[in-house]
């Protein structure tokens, strides 16, 4: 299907009408940062920059009840689908960690398969970049172009609208009426647009001497015993936020809870960076320093991935540098990685 354009307020009645069967969630601005909300308001964000929760929470959620008294009936699967709007590409990358993870040759988990068949991406361009984003470093253009099922780029008055899916296929031709074949100056709009936010990400990777992904093959096997690792754990304060805002990671861990009546099986995330996340019955840890649990981070997303499923499991979103207490920055840890020699 070609590029087509929806104005400002008819995508607004065609996000309307697409809640009597999705749960639409937009991002809000609430203070410094953009927040997914269920649609109500006229404050909706479709361009700008990525929102502060990770596409993730979505699809893996937080906390999920995964069994309840030994019925064979998967939780929650009857639920209202969502429509995500203004997912930005960055989050989209992560799907592909993630469809390794939960629907691989192996093992197909059934609840983040049901969401990703039932659930409705409506992404869109970045319209500027934050100062922490370093997408092009590692292979993401700050522009959606897979993963999706309708993309937007926001342009005078209205969107430029690409259909990446049959899903999103039929949302455009079952609102044909709202849409109509975007014009050359649309699409010029739209294309420098891209190019001139190209340049800022450039800008921040210039100015953070971020490595190229290419350069970043070995990199972690070949300082796995460098003294960095402790150099740069001594700020860490075992939060674990740098895990949970993470677009692609997804360890986690399973609690029952009993009550009077009934056994309920939840699946929680986890973090590698906590102490007793690796420690096994009788207390042993193959990881007891910090530094080490501050290392395997690093090696899963740029050693293990690479190659055992051919993906850096980093998308340059940059939310793990927003959030980091200890200001430990990845794209300088990734620099010194590059640069140092094994010692």
């Amino acid at each position: 299907m070609n590029p087509m354009f929806i104005s400002a307020t008819n995508l607004r009645f065609v996000l309307d009408e697409l809640q009597s069967r999705y749960s639409v969630l937009v991002p809000v601005r609430d203070g410094d940062g953009l927040f997914y909300e269920v649609l109500s308001s006229t404050r909706v964000v479709i361009g700008e920059v990525r929102a502060v929760e990770p596409l993730k929470s979505f699809f893996f959620r937080a906390k999920q009840i995964v069994a309840e008294n030994y019925s064979d009936s998967i939780p929650g699967s009857r639920n209202k689908p969502l429509c995500i709007v203004a997912a930005k590409a960055c989050d989209l990358k992560g799907f592909r960690v993630l469809d390794a993870v939960f629907m691989g040759d192996d093992y197909v988990d059934p609840f983040y398969a049901d969401a990703r068949k039932r659930n409705l991406i409506i992404s869109a361009d970045c319209t500027t970049a934050l100062d922490v984003c370093f997408c092009l470093a590692v292979d993401v253009k700050p522009f959606p172009d897979a993963n999706f099922d309708i993309n937007l780029s926001e342009v005078q008055d209205g969107y430029v609208v690409q259909v990446g899916s049959e899903k999103g296929s039929g949302v455009v031709e079952e609102y044909a009426d709202y849409f109509q074949e975007a014009g050359a100056g649309q699409l010029k709009q739209r294309d420098e647009q891209r190019s001139r936010v190209r340049e800022q990400v450039r800008a921040n990777i210039r100015n953070n001497g971020v490595p190229a992904q290419e350069r970043l093959a070995g990199a972690i096997v070949r300082n796995f015993d460098n003294l960095l690792w402790q150099e740069e754990a001594e700020t860490c304060v075992e939060c674990g936020a740098c895990n949970t805002i993470c677009p692609t990671c997804h360890c986690f861990l399973l609690s029952d809870q009993l009550s009077d009546r009934d056994l309920t099986r939840y699946r929680l995330w986890d973090s590698c960076l906590i102490k007793d996340f690796a420690q096994v019955a009788g207390g042993a840890n193959p990881r007891q320093r910090l530094w080490m649990r501050l290392r395997n981070r690093f090696d899963k997303k740029f050693a293990f991935f690479p190659e055992a499923y051919n993906i850096y499991a980093c998308t340059g979103c940059g939310r793990c540098i927003a959030a980091c207490p200890g200001k430990i920055d990845i794209r300088k840890v990734l620099k010194r990685n590059v640069e140092n020699v094994h010692e």
